[in-house]
């Protein structure tokens, strides 16, 4: 009885953490629909790597924008797209797909549904000019992210994946691994406290590593 107990905790907990992010993405989007992106802007999408920057002071630009949530995955910036394409910003650097890893999709399925988006932006904002970064690495000497442990090889191979729709397309590629990673591979400690997300130094690093790409 105890077990059982304790089983449907878990299972409510789980349920209230979903509900919490669902929650979370929905203000999100709530309040990008009253901050409309422009022609003049640069955007950065993603999930909650991105959502945690403070891209406006990193770059010391005020034409940068963040379009980030956090649990958010492919499908769900699909979903949101229309509220960054339709201002036909500058510039676009996606960074996606770290989440969907999480649920246990393959390679391939991963891919597919990133080259959909990739197609998408394209097909519904053609001036703007599209960076593909690669998904961060990850560590997971930290034991914290249950959805992530044993997938270094699937973020490895859906980089490989990302790397080739960018050429397909004609468009940059940023390899982040350089800027972010230790000598094993592994997201560098001094850059992160959970093997997944930023600290100051890392998003210092990070923006570093592809400040000149926001000046072509």
């Amino acid at each position: 009885m105890k077990f059982i107990r304790t089983y449907i905790a878990a299972i409510l907990a789980c349920f209230a953490i979903t509900a919490a992010a669902d929650k979370y993405w929905e203000q999100r989007v709530s309040l990008f629909d009253h901050l409309p992106i422009t022609e003049n802007d640069i955007v950065f999408l993603g999930n909650s790597i991105t959502d945690g920057g403070n891209f406006e002071e990193l770059f010391k630009r005020e034409d940068v924008k963040n379009r980030g949530i956090r649990s958010d995955a492919i499908p769900g910036v699909m979903k949101r797209l229309d509220q960054v394409v339709k201002g036909h910003p500058k510039k676009i650097f996606l960074l996606i797909g770290i989440n969907d890893v999480s649920h246990g999709l393959s390679v391939d399925k991963l891919a597919e549904r990133y080259e959909n988006l990739v197609e998408e932006i394209r097909k519904r904002s053609p001036e703007t000019q599209l960076y593909l970064q690669s998904l961060m690495p990850i560590n997971n000497d930290f034991g914290i992210y249950k959805g992530l442990k044993g997938k270094e090889k699937t973020v490895v191979e859906f980089n490989k994946r990302i790397k080739k729709i960018a050429e397909k397309n004609g468009l940059e590629y940023i390899d982040l691994w350089p800027f972010l990673s230790d000598a094993k591979g592994k997201l560098n400690r001094k850059y992160t406290n959970d093997g997944l997300h930023l600290t100051g130094p890392g998003y210092k690093a990070w923006t570093n590593g592809i400040r000149h790409y926001l000046d072509e």
